[in-house]
């Protein structure tokens, strides 16, 4: 794998890349909380067929925090676009997973020429079959109350970013997350302008709600090959939020991956690996 840096229009932008350049392209844009690190076992493990591309976004992981940014889902997307502009792929699967479906999504809206297939990986765009764990966002969301947005902020810490990887899963599971995901990423995130843009994020949220049927009408319109690897021990998108993307693309390749949660990568990994390398074979291969 390379560890590479570039400068986009003036902005540092660290990325992970691994595979032949003249293979066939997958973009991988992260979660939160998370970076490109997320995908360090699946880029070397598609190597011998695929190009692998994770950048860590603005303000995450190794890469600058300029002011100038949006730091928005919208300036997110524009990044994607810039990124792949910058590296010239015009073609390419895409992975969506947490944050990155809907900022995926909004890139695959305004270049649908460029996706060549879609990966889902537990990436929520169905109000109905939100989980009971957006329980507190939505209490903001109705009463904008300071108490209501100290929760968020209690979840910008280590403790927080701790409980989004092994919160949910059983505790057996919970042996297979490494800390590292939290101890090595927290001192990364832990400064004003990060913590303050952790935060923006999950009030943008509600906002972002109106985009839902943007995201459905591009699935209806488009109708990508897409595979949903989903790890169904999720409190903000259990299996229905899953099983709801057949509304929209029922050709869809559907996996709820038994006892795995919002992380499977990190502790289901042998079990995705062998969806993920069998589908791409199919859809996306030189």
């Amino acid at each position: 794998m390379r560890h590479l840096d570039i400068d986009l229009d003036g902005t540092a932008i660290f990325y992970r890349e691994d595979g032949p350049r003249d293979a066939p392209a997958l973009l991988l844009p992260h979660g939160y909380p998370g970076s490109s690190y997320q995908f360090r076992r699946l880029m070397p493990a598609l190597a011998d067929r695929w190009r692998t591309l994770a950048p860590d976004f603005p303000g995450f992981g190794y890469s600058a925090t300029p002011d100038s940014f949006g730091y928005d889902f919208d300036a997110y997307a524009s990044f994607l676009a810039a990124f792949t502009d910058r590296l010239g792929l015009s073609r390419y699967a895409l992975w969506l997973h947490d944050y990155g479906s809907q900022i995926g999504l909004r890139h695959a809206i305004a270049h649908p020429g460029r996706i060549a297939a879609l990966i889902i990986q537990n990436g929520d765009i169905y109000a109905d079959a939100l989980g009971p764990k957006y329980a507190a966002i939505q209490r903001y969301w109705a009463e904008k109350s300071p108490q209501a947005h100290r929760v968020l902020e209690e979840a910008v810490s280590e403790e927080g970013f701790r409980h989004e990887f092994i919160g949910e899963v059983d505790a057996q599971i919970a042996e297979r997350v490494p800390p590292d995901l939290w101890k090595l990423h927290w001192p990364l995130m832990d400064t004003p302008a990060r913590r303050a843009l952790s935060l923006g994020l999950m009030e943008k949220l509600e906002e972002n709600l109106a985009w839902f049927p943007r995201y459905q009408a591009y699935l209806r319109a488009y109708q990508p090959p897409t595979l949903i690897v989903w790890g169904p021990k999720d409190g903000y998108m259990p299996a229905e939020a899953a099983l709801a993307y057949r509304r929209d693309v029922p050709e869809a390749e559907l996996h709820l991956i038994d006892g795995a949660g919002h992380w499977l990568l990190e502790t289901h990994f042998d079990a995705a690996l062998p969806l993920v390398r069998d589908f791409l074979g199919r859809v996306h291969a030189g």
